[in-house]
């Protein structure tokens, strides 16, 4: 390999490695912190040119495959140019991660959903609003094998916004069973996730209110709570 070529392709590494690292501190800030102080974080142009990127994804996707979006396609409905996308995504999964957490915890932020690790009621509203989100997801519609395409990457970004909400409310306070408060998190945002998940394959699917209180029944115990007696004071 010539002088010439191996320089060549250090630049690249680079490029996708810092890219790579861009999309974590952004995935990373929009679970730590509020969309307020986000963007009083982020250097406006870069907050610009992310939130660009992400409402030309959310909106080719009403009308295209995920399969079928390219990059360029992305940064034409964008009008950015693709040198510019690879300076803040290493590419169009990463794109839709942060598209899908920044919708997610935009649904629980309306909702004035936050766990401080003593509410088993917010609790619920991370069960509803991990439902309601996966019901209405981008692709939710779409047929199967499409749709397969894009339930990992709506997977790792909701449940990474569930996991990292609950691990901040176990750290306030912490259960008095003894147990990893990592683990607890992982467990309980996975059981979330995989309960709604089934739930929305459903055809004749009951109200994301009824089954809140069938996955509650699943998930409290990983908290060390007992159901029935939480379940009875939140529907009396």
């Amino acid at each position: 390999m010539s002088n010439q070529q191996t320089s060549i392709k250090r630049k690249t590494t680079n490029v996708v490695s810092g890219a790579d690292e861009s999309n974590k501190l952004d995935v990373k800030a929009m679970i730590e912190t509020s969309e307020t102080e986000v963007s009083q974080r982020v250097d406006p142009r870069i907050r610009r040119t992310r939130h660009l990127l992400q409402q030309a994804l959310e909106k080719l996707l009403e009308t295209k495959e995920f399969e079928d979006i390219s990059v360029q396609d992305i940064t034409e409905a964008a009008t950015l140019n693709r040198a510019t996308f690879y300076d803040h995504y290493p590419d169009k999964f990463a794109l839709l991660e942060c598209l899908v957490a920044r919708q997610f915890l935009g649904l629980l932020g309306q909702r004035g959903v936050k766990f401080d690790g003593t509410c088993p009621s917010a609790i619920r509203g991370i069960v509803l609003g991990v439902c309601d989100y996966v019901a209405g997801a981008p692709g939710s519609e779409r047929q199967p094998e499409p749709r397969r395409q894009l339930e990992p990457h709506l997977e790792a970004a909701v449940v990474a916004v569930v996991r990292h909400m609950i691990l901040d409310g176990l750290k306030q306070h912490p259960p008095e069973r003894e147990a990893c408060l990592e683990m607890i998190a992982a467990t309980a945002s996975w059981a979330i996730y995989g309960a709604a998940k089934e739930w929305a394959r459903m055809p004749e699917r009951v109200s994301s209110e009824e089954i809140a209180d069938t996955i509650m029944t699943l998930v409290l115990p990983i908290f060390g709570v007992e159901p029935a007696a939480i379940l009875g004071h939140l529907s009396g």
